[in-house]
């Protein structure tokens, strides 16, 4: 065999030096094409301008390395997972990590390093796989041939307004950092967590930029409006849709607003829960396999995450032929008053649980005038009771940001502390009234609902964030005609 004959792609690896070894079940590639493949290319494009949250990166990286005088911080992007053999998931960068460089590329980290001038942040990223190098078209997952272009070391920088180094030069400046602790997040890249030894205050970087993150600013607040007026046209869509949804299935409804979260914006922010008739009773439907009838309820909670990954959180339920019955109308009142309630108790100053409070007590109130709570409201309410709740199941708020379930690792005491201003957080309270349960009327059996809005703590009081769907049953109804009116199934992309 000469040279530059194929080799046997049966052996584990071709052994001559001519050829290049690309994978499994993938022939080599003779070394002459791929030198031959890097030459004669016109210039790419120049580094982008700087990113629109860049200023505001900046400032964060600031305040959390405040909050870590004298320490080295390591914040890893995360990497690409496997969804079955060379097919991965759609990858979203981890949270943190986005929140203080707006970098959405897998294998990024950023290290904040303490100085005598001030701290220093340096974003390390993968050099660039395009056609200077083999890897261009030999490498399936990041080749720039496969995969498109991604941002190298020196567009980085200039993009998002931040120093960077290559990726592969991390390990070294590792070593060199050892002489001050170096903390961790942890949990989100293995080769970091293997490369820096575990620290016991790792664990404060996400406690502290989940902190960080109660307070939205200026920038957060038109993202999350923005993520919330395309969520405003995806229930559009689906009301648009639901003639031609019922008879077959709940696919359809999650479809709809799917495509609805891709085209305006990164994403869903969830999976969305497209739940007809009784699955509505089930706190977290999204298997959405079951059929879309007439005369039953719809509640679909569904959010777009916009391209800087904010994302909404609201839910509506709406009936399947445009009309409340008279009972669905009554358990639709019910949920609205206490949702009514709950926004009412949003305030600077109020606690976290205010809001779910008022909502509980409005919920207990009425399901005792219902028939369905035999004990009075104040009897149902009590703390070493809370018979209320067998119909209720979850609490009414939680705040709302980069994550649908934002801020997740704040200490309990801020979380569940005083609102202040910034603060973005759900109003959603929901009655389930399961198809079995044999201490609920038979007319109210399997209907479920929920209504959810996203709402911003103001100086004087709250602004409810999604207010342009309407939430009053008659309204809903008169929303409902309205939009089909102006065509059942033709989508307005």
């Amino acid at each position: 065999m000469s040279d530059y004959s194929e080799p046997d792609v049966s052996a584990e690896r071709p052994i001559s030096e001519n050829w290049v070894w690309i994978g499994a079940h993938r022939p080599a590639m003779p070394r002459v094409f791929l030198e031959r493949l890097a030459a004669d290319w016109a210039p790419g494009e120049g580094p982008a301008d700087e990113h629109v949250a860049a200023e505001h990166t900046r400032r964060r990286r600031e305040a959390l390395a405040a909050s870590f005088p004298g320490v080295t911080l390591v914040i890893p992007s995360g990497n690409l997972k496997v969804r079955a053999n060379d097919t991965d998931y759609r990858f979203r960068p981890d949270t943190d990590y986005f929140y203080l460089t707006a970098d959405d590329e897998p294998e990024g980290v950023l290290v904040i390093t303490p100085g005598a001038s001030g701290a220093h942040s340096t974003l390390y990223v993968p050099a660039r796989r395009d056609q200077r190098t083999h890897e261009f078209i030999t490498d399936a997952r990041y080749g720039e041939l496969w995969v498109g272009p991604r941002r190298g070391p020196e567009e980085a920088s200039t993009y998002y307004g931040v120093a960077t180094a290559p990726l592969e030069q991390l390990s070294k400046d590792l070593v060199d950092l050892a002489a001050t602790p170096i903390l961790t997040k942890r949990g989100v890249d293995a080769a970091i967590d293997t490369a820096v030894a575990p620290h016991e205050d790792d664990e404060r970087i996400a406690e502290v930029l989940s902190e960080m993150r109660l307070v939205k600013d200026d920038f957060e607040i038109a993202q999350l409006e923005s993520a919330i007026a395309h969520t405003v046209k995806g229930f559009e869509d689906v009301v648009r849709a639901l003639p031609a949804a019922q008879g077959r299935g709940e696919r359809v409804i999650e479809g709809v607003f799917n495509l609805r979260a891709r085209v305006e914006g990164n994403d869903v922010g969830y999976n969305t829960i497209a739940a007809s008739g009784a699955h509505a009773t089930i706190l977290h439907w999204t298997t959405n396999d079951g059929v879309v009838r007439a005369g039953d309820l719809l509640l679909l909670d569904a959010g777009v995450e916009c391209h800087n990954l904010y994302t909404a959180d609201v839910t509506r339920t709406m009936p399947v032929n445009g009309t409340f019955s008279p009972a669905q109308r009554r358990v639709y009142d019910l949920v609205l008053a206490a949702q009514e309630a709950g926004i009412a108790a949003v305030r600077p100053g109020a606690s976290f649980r205010a809001p779910h409070q008022a909502a509980m007590k409005v919920l207990a109130e009425g399901l005792h005038e219902l028939g369905i709570l035999a004990e009075s409201a104040e009897e149902a309410l009590r703390a070493d009771r809370q018979l209320y709740r067998r119909y209720t199941l979850h609490g009414v708020s939680h705040m709302l940001g980069l994550d649908v379930h934002d801020c997740a690792n704040a200490r309990e005491e801020l979380y569940m502390g005083e609102l202040a201003e910034g603060y973005v957080l759900t109003v959603e309270p929901g009655l389930y009234f399961q198809p079995h349960d044999l201490t609920v009327p038979e007319e109210y059996r399997g209907i479920g609902v929920r209504i959810e809005d996203d709402i911003l703590v103001t100086a004087t009081g709250s602004r409810n964030l999604s207010a342009a769907l309407p939430r009053q049953a008659d309204d809903v109804e008169a929303w409902m005609a309205e939009v089909w009116s102006r065509g059942a199934t033709n989508l307005d992309l």
